[in-house]
């Protein structure tokens, strides 16, 4: 008979140690990462956003500093100043002229001297809401005070939410200035920056996939970029050359306002069905022209659900669709910053699925078969 065995008990310790050391190694990185975490998530929309302009605005860099001998810091501070000067001093304008044209309402309502034309009689011929807004713009121009005093609730509560629209806006405004100072900071060291991402890459996906991925992703944001703004300064010359074509007043304006919505993702029938609204209610425009400029613009207000298609995908090595798709569920669930990470997620999620499909154990080991046999042969 065979004697039992007795327990090492110094490996069982040795384990046990082992394991606790584990454990708590484990446990301090964790907690090192949640801390990093809490302190960075401040800044992280911003240092994204960073990111995503530096990546896109990259190439311009690098033309411009070629130009002035090289030097990458003048260059990322000649694009920063230039981007600030675009971005702030027209909002600085429209934002002063908006505060004038609010501050004379406002005056003109307290004073009564606002006066409301009269409405046309097809207002109310318009379905389904043509009879009451016929009968609120008549009592408004008969009677400004009386209806501003019945809606007085409505409007508290409207001059609240506008309020708190201009201060978000404000506040996005502000920290897309603060987001495009980090990216030249970012451009004026791409070269070791771009090397750093790279590296990072290669560890984790690997030596030979790191530079494909990184490539990818570059390629993802910047045709994601190129795309909305491309798409949207399209939509709006079409939108606007269309305006002319139908003699709408302050088309220029107007298609400012579509450049920005195209750039918020948001639909330009925003402004194409009010213009539309416009041109049947203001009693100007024969029947014909009415329904051709109507259609005109309706169509151009669609040209970004054909253009999207054609332009996100552009100079990716993952099929268009996959952009697309990535792109919209980003946005819809983050944001204009969710479309630029949606789209990238979701091309690497497909390059990296395609690889796994084509690594099949069965074909590897079929091939070398047939290779040994050939050989043999």
């Amino acid at each position: 008979m065979t004697t039992p065995r007795e327990p090492d008990h110094e490996l069982e310790d040795r384990l046990s140690r082992r394991l606790l050391d584990v454990f708590i190694r484990a446990g301090l990185v964790l907690a090192l990462v949640l801390l990093c975490y809490h302190i960075f998530s401040p800044f992280m929309t911003m240092m994204l956003w960073a990111l995503i302009l530096a990546i896109t605005i990259y190439p311009l860099h690098q033309m411009l500093a070629a130009r002035i001998g090289g030097k990458q810091g003048l260059a990322s501070t000649l694009i920063v100043l230039l981007a600030v000067a675009v971005i702030i001093t027209p909002t600085v304008m429209l934002g002063s002229h908006f505060a004038d044209s609010v501050h004379d309402l406002v005056k003109g309502v307290h004073e009564n001297t606002l006066q409301v034309p009269a409405p046309s009689d097809k207002v109310a011929s318009w379905p389904v809401v043509g009879k009451r807004v016929h009968a609120l713009w008549s009592q408004a121009h008969d009677d400004l005070p009386a209806v501003v005093k019945s809606m007085q609730p409505k409007i508290g509560d409207l001059a609240s939410k506008a309020l708190g629209i201009v201060a978000g806006l404000g506040g996005s405004l502000l920290m897309f200035v603060f987001s495009f100072i980090v990216a030249g900071i970012m451009m004026a060291w791409g070269e070791s920056g771009a090397q750093a991402m790279l590296e990072i890459f290669k560890r984790v996906a690997g030596l030979a996939r790191g530079k494909e991925f990184t490539a990818l992703s570059t390629a993802t944001v910047r045709a994601v970029a190129s795309g909305v703004i491309g798409i949207a300064c399209i939509q709006a010359l079409l939108i606007g050359v269309s305006l002319l074509i139908a003699g709408v007043p302050f088309a220029g304006v107007l298609a400012v306002i579509v450049l920005v919505l195209g750039i918020a993702q948001l639909p330009a029938l925003l402004v194409t069905l009010p213009v539309i609204g416009w041109i049947w209610a203001s009693g100007e425009y024969a029947t014909v022209p009415a329904v051709a400029y109507s259609v005109l613009l309706f169509v151009a207000g669609f040209a970004d659900n054909v253009l999207k298609p054609i332009m996100l995908g552009r100079g990716v090595d993952a099929p268009m669709p996959v952009i697309l798709i990535g792109a919209l569920g980003g946005m819809a669930t983050s944001g204009i910053l969710g479309m630029f990470i949606g789209a990238t997620l979701l091309a690497l999620g497909y390059q990296i699925f395609m690889r796994w499909v084509a690594d099949n154990p069965e074909r590897t080991r079929q091939q070398a078969a047939g290779d040994s046999s050939s050989t043999a042969a």
